[in-house]
């Protein structure tokens, strides 16, 4: 949200965000106009306003394919509103609707005036957000079509509903900000894969740094008197434990339940369990053939195999991790900070981000300056070719963005009175410190 002069204001929310067929999909009569609502947040709005906005959505799709057939509408800006349009698969469509930020102003004869800030949000995030929901969805319950096949109609709206309950709450969190995870100073994560497609890593990645760490990384650093601290079973032998299955494997009821998750979904549709196994800071992950049966036996020798070395290694990597922390603590605060992504190997590293809790991530910028490096993030994807686009902002800070071989590089720098060629020598000074075995185009 962006305030200017005397006023309150309000930040983006989320006003209605729904999931259902296209007018086009058979198999919904009776009674179509209100079978095709499959998922509608938040649920309490009447019927027929229900109807209303998702008849209107179609209308606006349908009518943008007079222009562009194989391409319809993405997004469409109003006054208030902001409407993102999502084709995941054939003949289904999530629709999400997120007002403007407002201020309120009060106006000479004392009464309030609303100003929407109709440009403060930026289409490609949200549209990230509509189909990182959609890909979740996906890893944890296959398509929506494999529901359909499994059950029709009635199958696939109570797993719609059982999921995208959850989604739609923590849409209304989300904070204005590029979509970014931040390296955690208290936790490495190390992922193991085999044949693993890069879009299923992402949401993988996604989903446990996001969800099932933070989820099990709150209750460890609560204090020893705090309700929310479980206690952990120990192992003599080393601190190895399950994130995922059972929790004590020295109890012989323990249930070895793994959730199941869904990959390769556009060749063979592969349905896997997937284990979670931590020690001190470091994790892996093991993906199994879902056929195969999981025993307490079969957990009890993977602890026994995996819990001495991934401890070994955890504590390897903590001491070169404090190592490297001490050697660099000395150095004054830089007066720069940076993002940086590498499209082909999901490679990032983040200056912007700070960590408030395991779960929560705030900007350490402010929100003009991650506006524009959304913008500059957009110009990125409208082209092929490696560029680099420089901007001085209002408030005097530079922000240049690097694309180069699908890797991409936004730095902010605080030098007022510095010119462009100054700020291109510190961003090639930058480019050699923190990554001197990165080739970046000039």
């Amino acid at each position: 949200m962006a305030c200017a002069g005397p006023g309150s204001g309000y930040g983006p929310h989320l006003v209605h965000m729904w999931l259902g067929p296209s007018l086009m999909h058979e198999g919904l009569e009776p009674d179509p106009e209100e079978k095709k609502i499959l998922f509608y947040h938040p649920n309490e709005v009447e019927k027929n306003e229900k109807i209303r906005n998702v008849g209107l959505c179609e209308a606006i799709v349908q009518f943008t394919r007079t222009f562009s057939p194989s391409k319809p509408a993405k997004s469409l800006h109003t006054q208030k509103n902001r409407q993102f349009f999502n084709e995941p698969e054939e003949n289904f469509w999530m629709v999400m609707v997120v007002r403007n930020p407002i201020i309120e102003r009060h106006h000479k004869d004392g009464k309030p005036v609303i100003e929407y800030q109709e440009e403060e949000l930026l289409d490609k995030v949200y549209s990230s957000v509509l189909q990182q929901c959609y890909s979740m969805y996906k890893l944890f319950n296959g398509t929506f079509h494999k529901a359909m096949d499994d059950g029709g109609i009635k199958v696939l709206k109570e797993r719609l509903e059982k999921f995208f309950h959850r989604v739609s709450s923590a849409v209304l969190l989300y904070k204005h900000s590029i979509s970014i995870d931040v390296e955690r100073d208290f936790l490495h994560v190390i992922v193991t894969m085999s044949g693993l497609e890069q879009d299923d890593m992402r949401i993988l990645y996604k989903y446990l740094t996001t969800s099932l760490f933070p989820r099990h990384m709150e209750p460890e650093l609560a204090g020893r008197d705090s309700p929310i601290r479980a206690e952990m079973p120990g192992n003599l032998q080393h601190y190895g434990r399950f994130l995922t299955g059972p929790f004590n494997l020295n109890d012989p009821e323990a249930k070895c339940r793994f959730p199941k998750i869904f990959v390769n979904t556009d060749d063979t549709y592969e349905e896997l369990h997937l284990i979670v196994y931590k020690a001190m800071s470091a994790a892996v992950c093991f993906m199994i053939d879902a056929s195969n049966p999981l025993t307490l036996d079969f957990c009890r020798k993977l602890d026994s195999i995996v819990g001495p070395q991934l401890t070994v290694l955890a504590s390897d990597i903590c001491e070169q991790y404090n190592i490297n922390k001490r050697s660099s603590g000395s150095e004054k605060e830089p007066q720069f900070k940076f993002i940086y992504f590498n499209h082909m190997n999901l490679a990032e590293k983040s200056t912007v981000h700070m960590r408030k809790t395991p779960s929560i991530s705030l900007t350490s910028v402010h929100p003009d300056l991650m506006k524009i490096l959304g913008d500059i993030n957009s110009d990125f994807t409208r082209v092929d070719e490696d560029e680099e686009i420089i901007v001085k902002a209002m408030s005097d800070y530079w922000v240049v963005g690097k694309k180069s071989d699908q890797r991409e590089l936004y730095v902010i720098l605080n030098q007022k009175n510095a010119n462009l060629i100054e700020v291109n020598e510190e961003v090639k000074k930058l480019c050699a410190t923190q990554f001197n075995n990165i080739f970046f185009l000039d």
